[in-house]
């Protein structure tokens, strides 16, 4: 709070030094006494402007909390999440392990380096040659990406029904309206499985599935779902836990369906750990990020993960690494000999003999995503430097830790540490459609319509008995 204060008062001229003998002059102890009358008006003042600090200062920053500080911190997390994601595409699959280039690890040194190219590809990244933060200035406009796309699409459908929990028809529903069908034309040409959708392994499954009919959770049941335990269910579902603050209970159960649309087994719970670690972050106060915050939340969140699972054991490896002291690309090359060459903890992917040894599997990303985690300890910058970097599927733990750590500093804070003003506009029509004013959106939009629906929240669960 800043305060400039200026009084305007008659000022005494006494001229000099006066005789106290001459017609009209001022005595000494006239002098005085008006001297001493401007010191007591003066700290009468100080004593008015002191006391409005305190009695004014306190409310107008109860205004601010509830309202700008929301606002901040939700667009941050949107800033936060689209640079992680743009940053982590350029490196997404250059490095999964196994013989040749896509083996050799990256380090540390190679950030600002050049960009070898993905597994699918001769050539680097069309979106940066250089391995490097990815950023839009304002009158350029950030594109979705599976990794923002769905977790806006979600957010979209809630606020426009105006309630919290999504039922499997509404789930169907939502997919079908702002997904294209990769079997019938799109604006994005054609892949190898078809026309471009922006989908791939278990959630292409599960709105396949919805297609035909089936509803939530049957689209990622092993039956119908053979990728239940791939990636997509931890890279879609973390905003359910900033939508229900400090309640991780009421967080699950709004994510029990969005998780399970294309998520099983272990890959369940490592979307849940997610979940729970945004929720409790949620509560954190607006600001830098300290490691100690860091760990007490991972520690919190690691309480969800039962004893014994594959995640909790993953977990457990990725932190006593960290604890013991060893470097980040110590840590990354211990846990893919552990588990994509050994498969310890019951994580068995490489026996599938599946397409880049299962590099889309949630386990191996769980993992790689705790190594930037644990060592970006709270700076952003760092964060998503050490997830571009350690490879397999990159973009998705630097936007996941992007949006987090983004939420808990705010939009203010991250333009800060970027030294610039950075775009405000989104465009989730490069991936999806069926969205008003033809996809385009600005992150204060989207943060005001996350704040109606976390009210949405708080009146449908918070505020009834538990």
């Amino acid at each position: 709070m800043s305060c400039r204060f200026q009084s305007k008062q008659n000022i005494v001229a006494l001229g000099g030094v006066n005789d106290p003998q001459r017609p009209g002059s001022v005595t000494v102890q006239t002098r005085r006494f008006i001297a001493r009358a401007v010191i007591d008006r003066a700290l009468q003042a100080l004593s008015s402007i002191i006391l409005a600090m305190f009695l004014i200062a306190p409310a107008s920053a109860q205004v601010e909390s509830d309202d700008t500080v929301l606002i901040d911190q939700w667009q941050g997390f949107w800033l936060g999440q689209s640079i992680g994601n743009w940053t982590g595409l350029i490196t997404e699959m250059d490095k999964v392990g196994g013989q040749g280039r896509q083996g050799d690890f990256y380090t540390r040194l190679n950030w600002g380096g050049l960009d070898e190219p993905a597994i699918w590809s001769d050539q680097p990244s069309d979106i940066s040659r250089t391995i490097n933060f990815i950023l839009r200035r304002p009158g350029e406009t950030w594109g979705a990406d599976d990794d923002t796309d769905i977790e806006y699409m979600y957010l979209w459908t809630m606020h426009r029904l105006g309630k919290a929990k999504l039922t499997p028809h509404e789930i169907k529903e939502a997919w079908l309206r702002h997904i294209y069908d990769e079997k019938k034309p799109t604006p994005f040409g054609v892949d190898e499985s078809g026309y471009q959708n922006y989908l791939w392994v278990s959630n292409q499954a599960a709105h396949a599935l919805m297609l035909e009919g089936i509803l939530p959770p049957q689209t990622s049941a092993p039956s119908n779902n053979p990728h239940g335990d791939m990636i997509d269910a931890q890279l879609t579902t973390e905003i359910f836990g900033l939508l229900a603050p400090g309640r991780t209970d009421v967080a699950l159960d709004l994510a029990y369906l969005p998780v399970r649309t294309a998520g099983d087994g272990d890959a369940v719970l490592a979307a849940e750990f997610y979940i729970v670690l945004h929720a409790l972050a949620a509560e954190y106060p607006r600001g830098p990020v300290t490691t100690e915050a860091v760990f007490d939340l991972a520690q919190a969140a690691r309480k969800h993960l039962p004893e014994g699972s594959t995640p909790a054991l993953m977990f457990d490896f990725i932190r006593a690494r960290y604890d013991a002291g060893f470097s980040w690309e110590e840590t990354r090359d211990a846990l893919y000999l552990r588990y994509q060459v050994k498969q310890r903890d019951g994580y068995s992917v490489t026996q599938r003999g599946l397409y880049c040894n299962g590099c889309f599997a949630s386990g191996i990303n769980f993992a790689a995503s705790l190594v930037s985690l644990f060592y970006g300890g709270g700076d952003l910058k760092e964060t998503i430097k050490i997830a571009t970097l350690c490879g397999w599927d990159s973009d998705n733990p630097a936007a996941t830790w992007g949006g987090l750590l983004g939420f808990m500093m705010g939009r203010n804070e991250i333009e800060r540490l970027f030294g610039e003003t950075l775009s405000d506009n989104f465009d989730i029509h490069r991936t999806r459609k069926g969205f008003a004013e033809d996809g385009i959106d600005t992150f204060g939009n989207m943060a005001k319509m996350a704040m109606t629906v976390s009210r949405t929240v708080n009146n449908e669960y918070l505020t009834s008995p538990e």
